[in-house]
């Protein structure tokens, strides 16, 4: 039987509506908000305000993966995200909870303290993650990232980067499949970012929809993003990108996006809700009260 949580994620996956994910690092280093949500109380207070502005799932993070970032130990995550998620299943028990990890006890102890998802930024490739979602059969993320963090983005090469990654997650969702995840549990995220440089991010975000062909909801983390200021030839530090990043949400939107990862909440529903009110051939005032 579904657990409400995972109910509600069921049933927001199955809406035509596009989904937010609201980000919460709770890291001291991460590329945009390092260390302004590092203490549990600040993180969870963060969290309830992103519910309230609109998300339709948090995804909590303990391990900063940005670029030049070294791994932290999985007791050291754990520390950092399970008081956050257990006082946010206390008072906010049927919302949807992604845990954005890589270390497979992480996963496990997650689970057991109530997410309803795992976001993996190396596709479920690490020591016990296939393992750990074969018993618990969770909603899950798989990404594409070439490398570690520490070295990705350091002169990334593919054959065809559009082709590379379809093939890398096509197998991926077969991998997770025979471990016993239902596919309309499972969501892909290309990476952006994570090894790839603004010729190939270009090159993604031209051909986002072929992303769809691989008949699983695919998810778009583009909030805040270097490619931004690069593609752009500014200098325009991450809390500035606003303007980037809903310009990235609603180009997804058209290649047929379904969930968003965001650091600003508020605004990205604000994008959508209008986008959607302008795509209707005729004004509805019942349409934009499903919105509220």
């Amino acid at each position: 039987m579904q657990r409400p949580d995972e109910k509600a994620l069921s049933l927001a996956l199955a809406d035509d509506a596009p989904l937010i994910m609201g980000i919460v690092n709770i890291t001291p280093d991460s590329f945009s908000d390092g260390g302004d949500y590092f203490n549990p109380d600040k993180a969870y207070a963060h969290a309830v305000q992103l519910i309230e502005k609109g998300a339709d799932i948090l995804d909590l993070g303990g391990e900063s993966t940005r670029p030049n970032a070294f791994p932290v130990s999985p007791d050291e995550e754990q520390k950092r995200v399970l008081p956050v998620l257990e006082k946010l299943r206390q008072t906010h028990p049927d919302f949807p909870i992604s845990i954005d990890t890589r270390n497979a006890d992480t996963m496990a102890k997650s689970l057991h303290s109530g997410a309803t998802m795992i976001n993996d930024v190396a596709g479920f490739r690490g020591s016990g993650c296939l393992d750990v979602i074969a018993r618990h059969t969770p909603y899950i993320c798989i990404m594409h990232m070439q490398g570690e963090p520490q070295s990705m983005q350091k002169k990334p090469i593919y054959n065809n980067v559009v082709k590379d990654i379809v093939d890398f997650l096509g197998e991926r969702i077969r991998a997770c499949i025979e471990q016993g995840i239902s596919q309309d549990k499972i969501m892909i995220d290309p990476g952006i970012g994570f090894g790839k440089d603004e010729s190939h991010t270009h090159q993604i975000l031209r051909a986002l929809d072929r992303f769809n062909a691989l008949g699983c909801p695919v998810l778009l983390g583009a909030s805040r993003k270097s490619f931004i200021p690069k593609m752009l030839r500014r200098d325009i530090v991450a809390k500035d990108r606003l303007a980037g990043s809903l310009a990235s949400v609603l180009w997804g939107l058209e290649k047929g996006i379904k969930v968003f990862r965001v650091h600003d909440v508020a605004q990205t529903k604000q994008a959508l809700d209008l986008w959607r009110v302008m795509s209707q051939p005729e004004w509805n005032e019942s349409d934009l009260s499903k919105m509220q």
